[in-house]
C-alpha cells in the first residue's frame, strides 16, 4: 500500500467539522497522518474553536497534528504542514471540501498507478448547483474555481518532488494561484501531473454581496504568476484570461471624464462618460444574464459592476509594483 499523509490547512471556518467528518468517514486505507494547520493570526482568537472539529475525527484523532502557522496565508501553511510529515506522499486538501465515501481508497488507487515521472495526481472538483433556478455569480465562480487545473482543494504530491522545487511559494497570501504556481514549477521540473479517479466536493459557502469585490486582489497574484512565468503563464495552466483589460479601459474612462469635466470640457467629458457607463452596463449585464436575476442578484451586480473595474486595476497595479524584482522561489528553512 502506498503510504500519504494528509495536510489541511485552516482558518477553522464552520466547514471544517464537515471537512473532517467526511474524511473520517471515507472508505479505504487511512492516511498515517493528518496534520491541520491552523493559519488564524496570532493571538488565537479562540484556542478552543477546533475541540468541536477534532471530535468528529474518531480515532483518526489519534493520528491528528495540530500546528499553528502564524497567519501567512494557505501557501504558507501548507509549507508548514509538509515540514511535519515523513509519509511519501502528501495529500492537500482545503478546509470547505468533503471527500467522497470511497475518497481514501480510490487516493491510493491513484497514487499505486502513478508512474515514477508522475510527481502529483488531483483529483475532481465538483459543485453542487442548485436545479430549480439559475446559479449566482458567486455560485458560478466557486463552479469556476473548481475547474482549475491543478487545484489544491484536493492534490497529492510526492514530498520529494515538492522539497525539489521548494514547495509552495509563500509571497502567495491569497488562496489564488499558488497552487498553478507550483503545478508549473514542477512541470518545469520535468515531472508529470495526471488527473485521478477521486472525487470531491465544494460546497458553495454563503457570502456577502461584496465579495465579487474582494476577489480583485487576486490581480495581484496574477502580476507576480506573469513575473514568474511570462506574460502567457495563463495559456500553460489554462486559466481564463479574464476581463482585465475592458477593466482597465473602464477606469480609465472614469478618470477621463473626471478630469475632463475639472478642466471645464463638459462636452467631452460626457462624451467619455457615455463610454464608462456603456462599458459598466456591458459588464454588469454579462453577469445579471446567466443568473437567477432576483432583486437582491440584480441589485449586488449593478453595484460591484461600478466598484470592480478599478479595484481590479488598482490591485494589478500595485502587484507589478510590489513584485517588480520577485525572483524564482526558493525553500524556506525548516
Amino acid at each position: 500500500m502506498t503510504a500519504y499523509a494528509v495536510v489541511i490547512p485552516t482558518l477553522v471556518r464552520g466547514t471544517l467539522a464537515d471537512c473532517l467528518a467526511a474524511l473520517a468517514a471515507a472508505a479505504g486505507p487511512q492516511p498515517e497522518q493528518i496534520v491541520l494547520v491552523d493559519d488564524r493570526p496570532e493571538p488565537l482568537p479562540d484556542p478552543g474553536a477546533l475541540a468541536g472539529p477534532l471530535d468528529v475525527l474518531g480515532d483518526l484523532g489519534e493520528r491528528t497534528l495540530v500546528i499553528h502557522s502564524g497567519g501567512h496565508g494557505p501557501a504558507a501553511a501548507r509549507n508548514t504542514g509538509l515540514r511535519a510529515v515523513t509519509a511519501p506522499w502528501v495529500a492537500f486538501l482545503d478546509d470547505d471540501v468533503q471527500v467522497g465515501p470511497h475518497w481514501c481508497e480510490q487516493l491510493v488507487e491513484d497514487l499505486a498507478e502513478a508512474g515514477p515521472d508522475t510527481g502529483a495526481v488531483h483529483g475532481v472538483i465538483a459543485v453542487p448547483l442548485p436545479y430549480e433556478r439559475r446559479p449566482t455569480d458567486r455560485e458560478r465562480g466557486t463552479a469556476g474555481r473548481a475547474r482549475a487545473l491543478w487545484s489544491a482543494a484536493d492534490i497529492a504530491y510526492r514530498a520529494e518532488v515538492l522539497k525539489q522545487v521548494g514547495g509552495f511559494d509563500e509571497r502567495f497570501r491569497r488562496a489564488s494561484r499558488e497552487d498553478a504556481d507550483l503545478a508549473l514549477r514542477v512541470l518545469d521540473a520535468g515531472w508529470r501531473i495526471r488527473q485521478g479517479r477521486r472525487a470531491t466536493r465544494r460546497p458553495v459557502r454563503p457570502g456577502d454581496r461584496w465579495g465579487s469585490l474582494r476577489a480583485q486582489r487576486g490581480n495581484a497574484d496574477d502580476a507576480l504568476m506573469r513575473r514568474l512565468h511570462g506574460p502567457h503563464w495563463w495559456r500553460r495552466a489554462l486559466a481564463p484570461r479574464g476581463r482585465l483589460r475592458r477593466h482597465v479601459a473602464i477606469t480609465a474612462a472614469a478618470l477621463a471624464a473626471c478630469a475632463l469635466a475639472a478642466a471645464g470640457r463638459r462636452r467631452a467629458a460626457a462624451v467619455v462618460a457615455l463610454g464608462w457607463a456603456a462599458g459598466t452596463g456591458e459588464f454588469a449585464w454579462a453577469r445579471i444574464a446567466p443568473g437567477p436575476r432576483t432583486r437582491q442578484e440584480v441589485a449586488t451586480m449593478l453595484a460591484t459592476s461600478v466598484l470592480v473595474p478599478p479595484a481590479a486595476t488598482w490591485h494589478r497595479a500595485s502587484g507589478l509594483w510590489r513584485h517588480r524584482g520577485a525572483a524564482p522561489w526558493r525553500e524556506v528553512a525548516p
